[in-house]
């Protein structure tokens, strides 16, 4: 009796189907793409919230007299951080209160970091030797001497100061030929003193823990540490979608599991008593623009350094937060009336410096619309420093699509 064959779509079917067998059986299955929150395999360097691209093009334009780097770039050199007869202030121990009250080395922490990552910027376009060695001098300085953070404000004040570090130490490590003996020691540092801190992250207010979650993130690369880079991205990811509400979130905003904002009454009471959400508002918000305005500049910062070391953040909800976030406080920043259900309609302005990098990524690199949030970063230009952790945003990210 003949054999009768198959039809042909089920020897098809079956062919498709061994081949599938034989493919996961060998383990040949492509890879799932990596998580938007993973380390890369190989780190980019200098790569935190400033990438060498970046930096060439602000070099560029600021030796051609180009608007507006020329401007931003003359603001950051005539200010006290340029200062190349600087003495840095270093304390074994930074003892941080409420309010910077008591204030034993706090200011002076955030001001010398901030001047060493003014130096690496001012270094890198001039090519002036002594703003390399100066940067190396305040971060040799404090690496040679702090041992701790103490008080109520230790983990915001290890997360401002943690901020500013990495992002000077990358571009002077990597692109100043001039030597640099105590990299070594200035590493120890960042891993022994500041990462235990600021990777645990923090119960309080957004703000806290978004630019502890910078920090760690920065830190990390520096470190070339994989595993922190995970961890505080995890984090990141949950503490952002947390911090900016979005209506595809339901009735209340996202939470942190770890805080139990297991009722109506603790979400509303934590979200400084708002209890009408709408998109782009702040769980700070109603407490200030101020405070909201370091929580926006962390997650710009963190979406940044994820996009230069090449995972796309802004391609995610933590785009559209950022935004949103943008936008809502933009708009109320520059002077719209506030609405009743609105904080009780009545709102305490004062945003900050804080919108150049998440305006650039978003409409300059992406193409979105943000009349808001381009109107008052047109208006603010040349954006400063926050004297915190933000600083000299016009000059690094104002219009550089690199």
């Amino acid at each position: 009796m003949p054999v009768v064959p198959p039809p042909a779509h089920r020897t098809t079917r079956v062919v498709l189907l061994l081949a599938l067998v034989s493919v996961v059986t060998c383990g040949l299955l492509l890879p799932r793409a990596p998580r938007a929150e993973a380390a890369p395999a190989t780190f980019t360097h200098p790569g935190v919230t400033v990438s060498r691209a970046q930096l060439d093009h602000v070099r560029t334009q600021v030796l051609a007299g180009a608007q507006p780097w020329k401007g931003a770039y003359d603001q950051m050199t005539a200010s006290s951080y340029a200062d190349l007869g600087r003495t840095p202030k270093p304390r074994a121990t930074v003892e941080c209160g409420s309010y910077s009250n008591p204030n034993y080395g706090c200011t002076d922490e955030r001001q010398d970091a901030i001047a060493a990552y003014t130096d690496a910027l001012a270094w890198y376009i001039t090519r002036d030797a002594r703003y390399a060695q100066k940067a190396i001098e305040i971060m040799d300085a404090w690496s040679a001497v702090i041992k701790s953070h103490t008080n109520s404000n230790a983990p915001l004040q290890t997360g401002w100061a943690g901020s500013s570090w990495p992002k000077a130490a990358e571009i002077i490590k990597y692109t100043y030929t001039g030597g640099w003996p105590g990299a070594d020691r200035f590493a120890g540092m960042l891993r022994d003193v500041y990462l235990p801190v600021v990777i645990k992250g923090s119960n309080s207010n957004g703000n806290w823990e978004l630019s502890m979650t910078e920090a760690a993130v920065g830190i990390s690369v520096f470190l070339e540490d994989k595993s922190s880079y995970d961890s505080a991205m995890a984090r990141f990811r949950t503490r952002a979608a947390a911090y900016v509400y979005l209506a595809s979130d339901g009735d209340l905003p996202k939470t942190v599991p770890s805080q139990n904002l297991n009722t109506r009454d603790k979400v509303v009471s934590y979200w400084q008593g708002q209890s009408t959400f709408v998109t782009g508002l702040t769980q700070e918000t109603c407490r200030d623009l101020t405070h909201t305005g370091y929580g926006i500049s962390a997650i710009s910062h963190v979406a940044e350094t994820s996009r230069i070391q090449g995972q796309d953040l802004y391609g995610t909800d933590v785009g559209e937060r950022l935004r949103q976030a943008l936008g809502f406080q933009s708009k109320y920043e520059l002077g719209t009336a506030v609405p009743d259900w609105l904080c009780g309609g009545s709102l305490t302005r004062g945003l900050g410096p804080v919108t150049e990098v998440g305006y650039n990524a978003l409409h300059n690199r992406l193409g979105i619309a943000m009349t808001n949030t381009q109107a008052l970063t047109l208006q603010q230009r040349p954006a400063g420093t926050n004297a915190l952790f933000t600083a000299w945003e016009t000059l690094t990210h104002g219009d550089n699509y690199a």
